[in-house]
């Protein structure tokens, strides 16, 4: 399965009503690091069926970005039973986020 866009209006059932874990990636087009960090969490998406896996842009999603308080791009935050149980900043190799899990 591939990555899942996050919005406002899905966030409720995909991110705090989600019977797995949540990965969530807040990026932005423009942001060099986060486009480094994509191909990765798409490929954790597609190997990871245990887990769920969210991008939110940040440009079209400010609500959600300042709701965790993102301040930097890329921000990815772990998020199990509705709690954010993992939050780091910056672009990380796929071992260090899937160590966040």
């Amino acid at each position: 399965m591939s990555a899942i866009n996050i919005d406002k209006n899905n966030f409720q059932n995909e991110v705090m009503n989600s019977d797995k874990p949540v990965l969530l990636d807040f990026w932005a087009p423009w942001c060099g690091p986060c486009r480094m960090v994509i191909p990765i969490i798409e490929e954790i998406a597609r190997e990871r069926s245990d887990i769920k896996v969210g991008k939110v842009n940040v440009d079209e999603q400010p609500e959600l970005a300042s709701q965790f308080g993102v301040m930097s791009i890329p921000t990815l935050v772990v998020m199990k039973d509705g709690k954010i149980t993992n939050q780091s900043m910056g672009a990380k190799p796929k071992n260090a986020i899937l160590a966040m899990l």
